[in-house]
């Protein structure tokens, strides 16, 4: 490993200096969920560096200090957003069903960017799909990438 990646304290022992993670330039919104989600994970984090500050597993530290600056300025900026029983249109926080040109249907439910997992059928308020989703009734037509969908549900 090149030196240049490497900071030696006073103990001579070598670990990771880790830059900051990059803090998204979007308002923070975030479901109820979501924000439940960030309170978990720094609670999680201040649990692993305690860990890993009595280990004085100084890699350890340094990876989960990084990550405690994030989750903790990002749940200090988190903007709720209360969950609506609005369904006529699609907002932050609806699931939103849609059929494709091709018969498949998809479910997503649009998060906050912290929260979004595409995999688990929620994407992020600021993703390209969730942009043309947004403010569309049942009925409208959604363009897509390789054509285009029908909105059949909003939750």
């Amino acid at each position: 490993m090149s030196r240049a990646f490497v900071r030696e304290p006073e103990g001579g022992e070598a670990y990771e200096d880790l830059p900051d993670r990059q803090v998204s330039p979007h308002p923070n919104l975030v479901t109820p969920s979501g924000l439940a989600q960030m309170d978990q994970e720094v609670a999680s984090l201040q649990q692993r560096l305690a860990d890993a500050q009595a280990r004085d597993d100084k890699a350890e530290i340094a990876r989960v200090s990084r990550d405690l600056r994030y989750w903790t300025y990002r749940r200090a900026t988190a903007e709720l957003v209360p969950a609506s029983s609005d369904t006529s249109h699609v907002r932050f926080g609806s699931r939103v069903t849609f059929e494709r040109d091709d018969g498949r249907s998809q479910t997503y439910q649009i998060v906050g960017e912290d929260e979004a997992d595409p995999a688990k059928g929620s994407i992020s308020y600021v993703s390209p799909l969730a942009r043309a989703l947004m403010g569309k009734e049942i009925g409208d037509a959604v363009p897509l990438p390789q054509g285009q969908a029908e909105i059949v549900r909003i939750e």
